[in-house]
């Protein structure tokens, strides 16, 4: 019975619809693609130094034990960690390891810059449609006072719609927003430790680094 009272299928579509058409048009598909994919990795397993450095430690090893001429690269799954290590290893270079590292940061915190910007002109939007359909329920108001049914049929859709509008913006497209920023700043964090970590790792075994230590190449 709640759920009937509550439901207002013309008041949703105005809305819902509205919203995510304004959206696009302003943000444009890209921007909206890139979002809801964005959104779509919320759903998975974070991103964590720990683990990550539990499936370095045999490249860590194996480099450390026969030095970075001789090691061969070994693929985690993850696509950063991946790059970064076939750079070092392929030019023998922490600038490489660094380079690589600040291309896919750069890319990663402008996806979720993209997603962050989307999401909040949802939730801006959700509400301005809420009052839209508010005046759209007002003009269905009956000229005829006596009829008693459409009026309190017309002022229940204008309730509605306002409520949709704020529900929708403030419980579902203002948390996402704010949600994809949390988990955009903690993968950053823990990705910077992972990288700092191989550094410290490898720098003995770098050439280049071995080279500045001894003082040769002067």
């Amino acid at each position: 019975m709640l759920f009937h009272t509550l439901f207002d299928p013309l008041g949703a579509l105005i809305v819902v619809g509205g919203t995510c058409l304004a959206t696009v048009l302003r943000c444009g598909l890209g921007d909206t693609g890139a979002a809801l994919r964005t959104a779509g990795t919320l759903f998975r397993p974070r991103f964590r130094a720990e683990r990550a450095r539990a499936e370095l430690a045999v490249q860590v090893q194996e480099i450390q034990q026969d030095g970075v001429i001789r090691a061969e690269p070994h693929h985690v799954g993850d696509a950063e960690i991946d790059d970064v290590t076939d750079a070092l290893i392929g030019s023998r270079s922490i600038e490489a390891l660094q380079a690589a590292h600040a291309a896919h940061k750069r890319r990663r915190m402008g996806q979720s810059r993209r997603a962050i910007r989307t999401f909040e002109q949802a939730a801006e939007l959700s509400p301005v449609f809420g009052l839209a359909g508010t005046l759209v329920s007002l003009t269905r108001l009956p000229a005829d006072p006596g009829a008693a049914s459409d009026f309190t049929s017309a002022i229940s859709m204008a309730v509605l719609t306002t409520l949709y509008g704020l529900l929708l913006g403030n419980l579902l497209f203002a948390p996402v927003a704010r949600m994809i920023a949390r988990r955009a700043l903690r993968e950053e964090a823990d990705r910077q430790r992972v990288l700092e970590w191989l550094e410290r790792q490898v720098a003995g075994a770098l050439p280049h680094t071995w080279a500045k230590a001894t003082g040769e190449g002067r």
